[in-house]
């Protein structure tokens, strides 16, 4: 690969001081007579009076050569301490970038609870964050209508039954035609079916927990007269535990899979480090977002509450073998001087008993949220300095002071103060 020098290196500010001393000599040779010449009239005595002359010019050159010479960076001295720097390890061939998302814990099943038919609220037994065991008894509405309802409705039925028995009598003894036995078998039917409906509700005027959880919200209060399928409470089942809920656009899904893993972190005051995997991948988009949930199974944990704001790192998932290679992929801050298809980056060299930096050309290719994918110039597992750039010099001696690797790699201790390679 050609070649570049990178900005601020000695061989391209040696060239370009070279090139401004060139100059500044032919500009300062116009001004000078040559010997022999005719002297000047008066007139091209007062011009030359005005224009600057050659000690003049002598000194604007040695003002010059001081500017450069304060612009020259200096060679990195033998005995200079070690600058601490942090470092990325490129990872392995294939890998896609390690994502990011920032999400909400919450239990996996949040179920709200309500009643089948209408009433009025007289029992909430339960407040928000009160653990509840299965079957236990959580709200209830007043039984009197649905008790009254149940008796009208088995009333109804004894009535329509009776009547069918005595249209079966008369029908035997030839009185009445067919269709009126039809027609009364159809409303007994009917009553029966009024007296299962009244049934179903009586037995539903009551809410017990479907299994173990805690409650999430209560949303009524005894008193009040509340329709069919108005929530009453929400209720997390425990049995399911709890998930880290995340929005992510259709490209971040692209490299999500279930059973991916992912490292999940809160901040200061919250649960440890928790490693879970995806469970699921939402099968459409939110239409007011555009986004995608995505749910990250966690594992249990004394200090999980629902609604926690929890950070997923997920790891690099296989490459597709029909796909073929995939470019690396390096952070931008571990870039300089881009220009086009190509920049520089520093890469982390053993040289004597320690650690230098070089200067290093490589081909870019596209930007993605992920960093910027190297075509040519870099490979598995080279080292490259990770921001602070613009402090580094080619050949100065630097010190590991942290490593970044690839999410789920084996992490090694860095290395000691004598910078060897760890």
């Amino acid at each position: 690969m050609p070649q570049r020098q990178p900005p601020g290196s000695l061989e391209s500010s040696a060239a370009a001081e070279g090139e401004g001393a060139l100059g500044r000599q032919a500009v300062a040779g116009r001004g000078q007579v040559a010997p022999g010449a005719p002297s000047p009239s008066p007139g091209h005595r007062a011009a030359r009076r005005q224009a600057p002359g050659p000690a003049s010019s002598w000194f604007v050159a040695a003002a010059l050569l001081a500017l450069a010479g304060c612009g020259r960076p200096e060679a990195p001295k033998a005995d200079a301490a070690p600058l601490p720097v942090r470092v990325h390890v490129v990872g392995a061939a294939g890998a896609q970038p390690q994502m990011r998302a920032t999400g909400t814990v919450r239990l996996r099943r949040e179920t709200p609870l309500a009643f089948v038919a209408d009433g009025r609220l007289v029992r909430l037994e339960v407040r928000e964050g009160m653990a509840v065991r299965a079957g236990q008894l959580i709200a209830a509405l007043d039984s009197q209508p649905f008790d009254s309802d149940v008796a009208a409705a088995e009333a109804a039925v004894r009535q329509a039954e009776a009547e069918l028995q005595r249209q079966r009598r008369l029908f035997a003894d030839g009185w009445v035609a067919r269709a009126r036995v039809d027609q009364q078998e159809a409303a007994a039917g009917a009553a029966r079916a009024q007296r299962d409906a009244a049934r179903f509700r009586q037995r539903y005027v009551r809410i017990v927990a479907p299994a173990d959880g805690v409650v999430l919200r209560r949303l009524a209060e005894p008193g009040q007269t509340l329709a069919a399928g108005t929530p009453v409470l929400v209720l997390g089942e425990l049995r399911e535990g709890f998930v880290l809920r995340v929005p992510m656009t259709d490209r971040e899904i692209a490299g999500l899979g279930i059973g991916q893993p992912a490292v999940v972190s809160f901040g200061p005051g919250g649960p440890p480090e928790l490693r879970g995997q995806v469970v699921e991948i939402a099968g459409r988009a939110d239409e007011r977002t555009g986004s995608f949930r995505v749910e990250v199974a966690l594992p249990g944990h004394p200090d999980l509450r629902s609604g926690l704001i929890g950070e997923a790192r997920f790891a690099p998932r296989a490459p597709d073998p029909g796909r073929g290679p995939q470019p690396l992929q390096i952070p931008a801050s571990a870039l300089f001087a881009a220009r086009a298809d190509e920049g520089f980056v520093w890469q982390v060299r053993p040289e004597g008993s320690g650690l230098v930096v070089r200067a290093h050309m490589v081909r870019l290719g596209p930007v993605s949220a992920g960093g910027v994918a190297v075509a040519e110039g870099l490979k598995p597992g080279d080292r490259i300095v990770l921001g602070g750039v613009d402090r580094l010099a080619d050949g100065m001696p630097v010190v590991v002071a942290a490593t970044r690797r690839p999410l789920g790699t084996q992490v090694t201790r860095a290395p000691a103060a004598t910078g060897s390679r760890p």
